[in-house]
């Protein structure tokens, strides 16, 4: 599903995210978890305000990837701005493929060659070492400047032969300790996005920012004639 084009101009700065993605499903997924927090706030794609390069992820960290990818967004565009990085860590292979999931066999979004690396680097790993989680990490900086940062999880273990139709990258591989005898690959558009690391991330977003608003609420209350104790 392509993403139509906005004229930056019709946007209004105080009330627009910007969602460091191309992908459609994502920016509906963000757009719908986010708005909780910042309700009000239209989400558009950066694609969708010009054609803007990619940044180089030359972080260590899926954190570090994800602020990267929300700086070079606020930079392109001057609103705020929401990114995401994501990846899969198998503990038998010291954290691999990490941050580097994406481009594992060495082509990036080669998802066939990726598997086909994890598997091979897995063989003769027992099922009970074979634990595994998929990690995302949201960043979200706003117009001032403020970042905020989520982190989500999803813990499960690699499967040996690949199943399922539905998610793309590792997903065929990987079994949700969520959902016993099913790999992510098996599971509905829905399913998935309840029990995915970029939900619990975006979840974890959320309540930071809420806290944040709650904490300046109390701290204007207790500033003005009415605050304070009673």
């Amino acid at each position: 599903m392509a993403l139509e084009k906005i004229d930056p101009a019709t946007l209004d700065p105080e009330h627009t995210v910007v969602v460091a993605t191309g992908n459609a499903h994502k920016l509906v997924e963000i757009a719908e978890i986010l708005g909780h927090a910042l309700p009000g706030t239209r989400f558009v794609g950066v694609g969708q305000l010009g054609d803007f390069p990619d940044p180089e992820e030359t972080g260590t960290t899926f954190a570090e990837n994800a602020l990267i990818k929300a700086e070079a967004a606020v930079a392109e565009t001057g609103f705020a701005a929401v990114a995401d990085d994501s990846g899969l860590m198998v503990d038998a292979l010291g954290g691999e493929p990490g941050v580097y999931s994406a481009r594992y066999a060495g082509v990036h979004g080669d998802d066939a060659a990726n598997n086909a690396k994890l598997l091979a680097n897995l063989e003769g790993v027992e099922d009970a070492q074979r634990t595994a989680r998929f990690v995302s990490s949201i960043a979200f900086i706003e117009r001032d400047g403020t970042v905020t940062m989520g982190e989500g999880f999803c813990e499960g273990m690699i499967g040996r032969v690949g199943r399922g139709e539905h998610g793309f990258g590792y997903d065929p591989l990987f079994l949700p300790d969520d959902t016993p005898g099913k790999t992510m690959a098996e599971l509905e558009p829905q399913e998935k996005n309840a029990i995915s690391h970029r939900f619990h991330a975006l979840e974890d977003l959320c309540a930071k920012l809420g806290a944040r608003g709650d904490a300046g609420d109390a701290a204007a209350g207790a500033a003005s004639p009415q605050g304070g104790a009673r």
